[in-house]
């Protein structure tokens, strides 16, 4: 009995599918397919009989057909019986379904990839499946680091300094200044931006004027463009980015997005069960958020189907003991979540433009986090 594998380049046309096929393949795996085959090449060969009837490979033909593949590599058996070929055909999909995954290894593979900047849509997994992957097990927990001691002990910087803390890193430097951002990450880029930028409305603080916050529009949307665009230069393309902002600035922080070449995902909204105590009409118990991606790139989402666009947080009071004299302090379960909807574990977060200490402690002691994180 010769069992010799024969490889050969055939027509596409010329193929048979076996009629009584019972491995179905939705539209969406057929996408996956051709995208895999796109990327790697054709790198396992259709299986067919001596009468050119597939016995493998249904799934890549199609895939084929879909990129307008004329020739493809297959594989001839000439030694299988037909009950033999009507077995293999149900066993080859089948056996293939009883293996299972070392959990630790594949996150260790896959949090590499991502770091390589490789598409992991290209896999195969739904974001469903990567989120349950990474975050097993993996919430962050509250430690025992004494915020306030530490912030009574004396602290000086200027521009230009680095600062490592932890798996995370810290520069003084302006946001708007690309050589910043070269000597921070140097070549690496980012998965995730979470930024909050000032909302240039001149807000006072209880520790003072903001920088920055009180520009003409002209000079904010500059401001906000020279940031914003420095940003794209640093992510992956399927990263995705958070912007805060005011309401009464929405047109220039949007335009100022856009122009930086970011697609519009979506508008969220942080409810507050309180409104803070502002001289206003109406009281903001809530700060609206810009949820998106790079325009030449596609993002990838590491939540379930569940999230809604409104989500309620607790807010900080505008003090130097709680909110460290921010008005708009960003509690730590709120970036939190953010985040973890858009990366994964040993993913880099970039938080440009920090506008109080809270979101630095959020990845530095008071919290044990699994990403890693860069700040501006």
């Amino acid at each position: 009995m010769n069992k010799e594998t024969k490889y050969f380049i055939a027509d596409i046309d010329e193929l048979i599918p076996y009629v009584n096929n019972a491995r179905t393949h939705s539209e969406a795996q057929v996408n996956q397919i051709a995208s895999s085959i796109k990327e790697f090449g054709f790198l396992n060969p259709v299986l067919i009989t001596g009468d050119n009837t597939i016995l493998a490979g249904h799934g890549r033909i199609l895939a084929a057909r879909k990129l307008g593949l004329k020739k493809i590599p297959c594989i001839k058996e000439e030694h299988l019986s037909e009950s033999q070929k009507k077995a293999y055909i149900i066993a080859d999909n089948k056996l293939a379904l009883n293996a299972g995954w070392d959990m630790e290894l594949l996150s260790i593979e896959l949090s590499e990839l991502e770091g390589m900047d490789f598409d992991i849509d290209l896999i195969g997994f739904t974001g469903e499946e990567l989120s349950k992957i990474f975050d097993e097990g993996k919430e962050a927990t509250e430690d025992k680091f004494d915020v306030e001691k530490e912030l009574e002990k004396p602290k000086t910087s200027k521009l230009g300094d680095v600062w490592h803390i932890g798996k995370h890193t810290v520069i003084c430097g302006d946001s708007t200044d690309g050589e910043v951002y070269s000597k921070l990450l140097e070549d690496k880029k980012v998965n995730l931006v979470c930024t909050d930028p000032p909302y240039m409305i001149d807000l006072d603080s209880a520790s003072g004027k903001i920088k920055n916050d009180n520009l003409k529009d002209k000079e904010a949307y500059e401001f906000l463009l020279g940031a914003f665009t420095n940003f794209k230069d640093y992510m992956s393309k399927d990263a995705s980015i958070y912007v805060f902002y005011a309401t009464m600035k929405a047109r220039i922080f949007y335009d100022a997005y856009e122009d930086a070449g970011f697609k519009v995902g979506a508008g969220l909204i942080w409810k507050k069960p309180r409104a803070p105590l502002m001289r206003t009409d109406w009281k903001f118990n809530m700060e609206p958020i810009i949820w998106g991606w790079r325009k030449d790139g596609k993002h990838i989402w590491y939540g379930d189907q569940k999230q809604k666009a409104v989500f309620e947080f607790d807010g900080l009071s505008n003090s130097k003991t709680e909110g460290f004299g921010h008005p708009s302090s960003k509690p730590v379960p709120l970036i939190a979540y953010l985040i973890k909807q858009c990366t994964q574990t040993n993913g880099l977060v970039l938080e440009r433009i920090i506008p109080n200490i809270i979101q630095l402690n959020f990845f530095t002691h008071p919290l044990k986090s699994p990403y890693n994180k860069a700040f501006v």
